[in-house]
């Protein structure tokens, strides 16, 4: 009899992209597959997108807010809707193991998945765990972090950092197929600019005010986001609100990267050996995970950082050359940082935990 698993995890493309590397290991090993989520979220089109045949199973789910808000007194009996919708659905999916990426759609079915009696496998990506996933925890048989220093911040006799889960595709690149997609020439190192998925207003910004500098140097990548795309002929300029399929081969061909903070991301261009600026999401748009997530890499050698508020152009410029300077340096230490665990070793920690039937 085949072993089954659910996935749970959204909100975000973060708190989807490491069930999404995950699942297609679990079908080669035969496991049934079931996944609960929003009923309206991301994590339901990138699902639905990559894998067409997997049940998936949309639950109410309120935000838990840091912040007042007159929902913060509806939204709990959202909660207690979703976590009889998820009791529902694993009666019905009986699964042997539950595993959870976080977000607040996880935190009703981790709740459920108590009451059922089925054990749930956490991971949790950035330094100190989300708001979801401190309530999540009481309720997990085993909690994965990526980085060490969050190990302080769950209990330690459930607990063990694997790193992060990076997709196989990525170490799939071809820089001769990256030059293709971008018309761009080894003639320069290549500078690749990521503002998250929905792109970043100010660094887009900072960046056009820089190009004609930047581009003294360097042949330049820009992911802008959607919607940003702006009119230029500028030579070495390419420009792209997204990509999907020509990620890994831009990666490729990519010498250093200015990003946001998100773990997914800088953990993927550690695994790459691209030395990276990172420019986290401030306090004010967030809840400071990616502050701490980028100084965590800046004091391991991986990265340097700029602050949103300081993000000018003459602070850009001076801040790659100093990047480019110390480019071979990170590398050497990417070289030596803790390797993550595979996705097949992930996946053989996961079966471990599976109810024995």
């Amino acid at each position: 009899m085949n072993k089954r698993i659910l996935f749970t995890g959204g909100g975000s493309a973060g708190h989807v992209s490491v069930n999404v590397a995950l699942i297609p290991q679990f079908k080669q090993l035969g496991w049934k597959i079931s996944y609960i989520g929003s009923k309206t979220g991301i994590e339901k089109e990138m699902i639905n997108t990559a894998f067409s045949k997997i049940p998936y199973h949309g639950i109410s789910s309120g935000k838990l807010r840091r912040y007042f808000s007159f929902k913060n007194v509806t939204d709990p009996f959202r909660v207690v809707a979703g976590v009889l919708q998820a009791y529902r659905v694993i009666q019905k999916e009986r699964p042997d193991i539950i595993f959870s990426k976080g977000g607040f759609v996880s935190v009703p079915v981790v709740i459920a998945a108590k009451f059922a009696k089925v054990p749930v496998v956490i991971h949790e990506s950035d330094v100190t765990p989300g708001l979801a996933n401190k309530l999540a925890v009481p309720f997990a048989t085993k909690i994965f972090t990526t980085f060490p220093e969050t190990l302080q911040h769950v209990p330690e006799d459930r607990s063990t950092c694997a790193g992060a889960i990076i997709r196989k595709e990525l170490f799939q690149g071809s820089r001769e197929k990256g030059e293709k997609i971008t018309g761009l020439n080894a003639s320069k190192p290549v500078l690749l600019i990521m503002g998250g998925s929905l792109g970043a207003h100010k660094i887009n910004e900072v960046v056009r005010d820089s190009l004609d500098q930047l581009l003294e140097q360097f042949s330049v990548v820009h992911l802008c986001g959607r919607g940003n795309l702006v009119d230029s002929n500028k030579v070495g300029y390419v420009q792209f609100e997204f990509v999907t399929d020509e990620l890994p081969h831009l990666l490729a061909m990519t010498d250093l990267v200015i990003s946001r903070a998100g773990s997914n991301s800088i953990f993927e261009f550690l695994a790459l050996k691209k030395p990276m600026l990172l420019i986290p999401l401030p306090l004010e748009s967030s809840r400071g995970d990616q502050i701490l997530n980028a100084r965590s890499f800046v004091q391991q050698g991986f990265a340097l950082k700029l602050e949103e508020k300081e993000l000018t152009a003459e602070c850009l410029i001076t801040t790659i050359r100093q990047l480019r300077d110390q480019q071979w340096d990170m590398v050497e230490k990417m070289e030596n940082a803790p390797v993550s665990y595979t996705i097949e070793q992930m996946a053989q920690e996961v079966s471990k935990l599976a109810l024995v039937k």
